[in-house]
């Protein structure tokens, strides 16, 4: 999988605590629409902000747009100056500091006139985030709302300056919780890391389906789920995110743009984005929850750097599964449970598209493994027959079993589906055993 980026560049700034963070890769595509192929991926113009000023082309008209409330749900987005916000953010000091990236920095501070706690992102006029991005976001967050998806309360666009101010996530990113794990610090539990990943696959879902045209987010991520105080996850930073196809277009094409570790290899490719490349990095999101590893990690040796090749022999074996537990969870985990999370991992994960799971099916199956509690053991489960649950066609070319990147053959995509069915099963007799026993103890 590495060496499907050995032509790729990352500009991406890293804190010194995240060594390992996977980067932002831009690439051109080899099919590209005719207003992609009009920005370069890898490089911006010297002067790029500068002419935002003068020339009205690239100052972002956001104004209308963006305060607009049609019926709809648009909920207006507030606009500050920039003098307002180096108020709130102390003129932006380190102190206010409580990320950084290769978008730039995001600042914490509190709104003067409703007390509202906000965090600040000032975007680097030399990063990774730019003009069009910046519009990206503001627009996608004005019209997109859900309570998986970070809350935009407004931003600023004062000449050269452009800052988004969101709604303050306590608990950081996920990130922060899955691998900055010190002494002081206590890992997640199995529940907990359910409950976020069914919290973000309710988030991508909402883009997939319940958005027109669907929003194919395209940065799909651990750094990019952040966490309020009741460790509930919303998706952020929509600056990459872009609209699917319409009508009888199977794809959109686009310059390749994402982070390494978690574009699906079609993509990385081709540059013909569906929305089956966010279930892949979908799926390493899952794998990282189940490992507690990082999709790429080059403090390890060899194969252990990537995730997904590092699992790909332990998919096709599930007595071998209980290897992909990470070891901060001390095997407290219903046994059952971890077995149809990794099947579901492996299922978007495949490297045929059309073999990975829809977000609906996915938010179904973690619905259950993520309220079932753990003092239920998968020998309490009763056995049942498969439910019949929608699925996409099984790849219709041989799989090529040397390819780490495939980790699922024709029978196994079968089997795997299976799996995702009898875990919904599962779950929804664990419920009906729950209520049973709650109405005889009343």
């Amino acid at each position: 999988m590495s060496s499907c980026f050995s032509c790729f560049s990352s500009q991406e700034k890293k804190v010194a605590k995240r060594p390992h963070n996977g980067k932002r890769i831009h690439q051109h595509a080899t099919i590209q629409s005719p207003k992609d192929s009009a920005q370069p991926a890898h490089t911006r113009p010297e002067n790029q902000h500068n002419k935002a000023r003068t020339n009205p082309k690239l100052e972002p008209k956001i104004n209308n747009e963006s305060k607009k409330d049609n019926g709809n749900n648009n909920i207006a987005a507030q606009t500050f100056t920039f003098r307002e916000l180096a108020a709130i953010t102390k003129n932006f000091r380190e102190e206010s500091l409580i990320g950084e990236g290769g978008f730039g920095r995001v600042y914490k501070g509190r709104l003067e006139k409703t007390n509202q706690q906000v965090a600040v992102k000032q975007l680097d006029r030399n990063g990774l985030q730019g003009n069009r991005e910046f519009l990206v976001e503001v627009l996608m967050l004005s019209l997109l709302h859900h309570p998986n998806l970070v809350n935009l309360i407004g931003y600023c666009a004062d000449g050269d300056q452009r800052l988004l101010v969101y709604e303050y996530m306590p608990l950081g990113s996920l990130e922060d919780h899955l691998f900055e794990v010190g002494p002081q610090k206590k890992a997640l539990d199995w529940q907990t890391r359910m409950k976020v990943a069914l919290d973000a696959a309710k988030g991508v879902e909402y883009l997939h389906v319940k958005a027109n045209p669907p929003v194919i987010y395209r940065d799909l991520k651990s750094s990019n789920i952040l966490l309020d105080k009741e460790f509930n996850a919303k998706l952020s930073d929509f600056g990459l995110a872009k609209l699917g196809p319409t009508g009888d277009k199977s794809h959109v094409s686009s310059r390749v743009m994402g982070t390494y570790g978690y574009c699906a290899p079609e993509y990385q490719r081709t540059g013909q984005l569906t929305v089956k490349s966010d279930i892949y990095s979908f799926g390493v999101v899952l794998l990282e929850l189940i490992t507690g590893r990082r999709a790429i990690d080059n403090a390890r040796p060899g194969r252990h750097q990537n995730l997904v090749v590092w699992a790909y022999p332990v998919f096709r074996t599930p007595n071998k599964y209980n290897q992909l537990a990470d070891p901060l969870l001390e095997g407290k985990y219903p046994i059952r449970a971890l077995h149809q999370a990794v099947a579901v991992a492996a299922m978007c994960l495949n490297e045929e598209p059309s073999a990975r799971p829809l977000m609906s099916d996915v938010v179904t199956a973690l619905s259950f493994l993520g309220t079932t509690p753990e003092s239920i053991e998968s020998s309490s489960a009763p056995a049942s027959a498969p439910v019949d649950i929608p699925s996409p066609p099984p790849p219709q070319h041989e799989p090529n079993d040397s390819n780490p990147l495939n980790p699922l053959g024709h029978d196994s995509v079968v089997d795997r589906q299976r799996a995702v069915a009898e875990a919904i099963e599962w779950g929804s007799n664990s419920r009906n055993k729950q209520r049973r026993e709650s109405s005889s103890s009343l």
